[in-house]
């Protein structure tokens, strides 16, 4: 293998791993993001559950209210009987008595059902206070981890940018620009092996003169097919697979 394919196989790694680097990075925000919403979504609910029972609670003062208006109607009703002297007013009196002593019963069943309710809300904030300290001690605890990732990361691709630019200067010019427009155009696999007479890029088969060029080592050699720069070492084999 020549000295300026080795530059190119090696440049092409650190290129890899700036690649994975940068995929990393590019990552961490939406994780950072996501667990924020988990927390943002616990205190959200338990937001609700409160809300809910202040509700509960309004609406159960609100029939408390009720029933002590019709307690006074009641009473109001009971001193007209005893003013009247008609039996028609007073049986119509106690009618009205009756209604309002039904629409206590059916009020105070609805309290009952609002207590109930309202049981339950306090049992939903209870698990919901729990679920929102969880998930914001994981938010806290998960964005530290990413924050010294994301710090780690940042010294790592300064340090393999800094070493790439040396080894990118190191490649002959006209090499690097076909190198550097091939990597735009292909990705990682700019510099590849020849295996069983195919590219090991495109696996297209190569022809006889390009195996045998690439044997030689004597010139660089690109694919006929993809235009990706080729090499040969002693383990591989060009004989071309049946």
């Amino acid at each position: 293998m020549t000295e300026l394919i080795e530059k190119l196989l090696i440049l092409q790694d650190r290129d890899r791993r700036l690649h994975r680097l940068e995929a990393e990075a590019s990552r961490l925000e939406p994780e950072r993001q996501e667990l924020k919403n988990k927390a943002l979504s616990a205190q959200a609910q338990l937001d609700n559950a409160k809300t809910r029972l202040k509700q509960l609670e309004s609406g159960r003062k609100d029939l408390e209210l009720e029933v002590e208006a019709k307690k006074q109607m009641i009473s109001r009703y009971a001193n007209q009987q005893l003013e009247t002297r008609k039996n028609e007013e007073y049986r119509a009196l106690a009618h009205e008595i009756e209604i309002c002593k039904e629409a206590i019963f059916k009020i105070e069943n609805q309290e009952i059902e609002l207590m109930e309710q309202g049981e339950a809300a306090q049992k939903e904030i209870a698990r919901a206070v729990q679920a929102a300290k969880e998930a914001q001690k994981l938010f806290e605890e998960q964005a530290a981890q990413l924050e010294a990732r994301e710090k780690n990361l940042r010294l790592e691709l300064a340090e393999l940018g800094k070493n790439r630019q040396e080894l990118a200067s190191a490649v002959e010019e006209g090499v690097r620009g076909r190198y550097e427009r091939l990597a735009r155009s292909k990705g990682e696999n700019v510099v590849v092996g020849v295996e069983h007479g195919v590219c090991g890029g495109c696996h297209m088969r190569l022809p006889p003169q390009l195996l045998v060029a690439c044997q030689a080592e004597s010139e660089l050699v690109t694919c006929s097919n993809c235009g990706r720069i080729l090499y040969y070492t002693r383990d591989m084999d060009l004989a071309v697979a049946d």
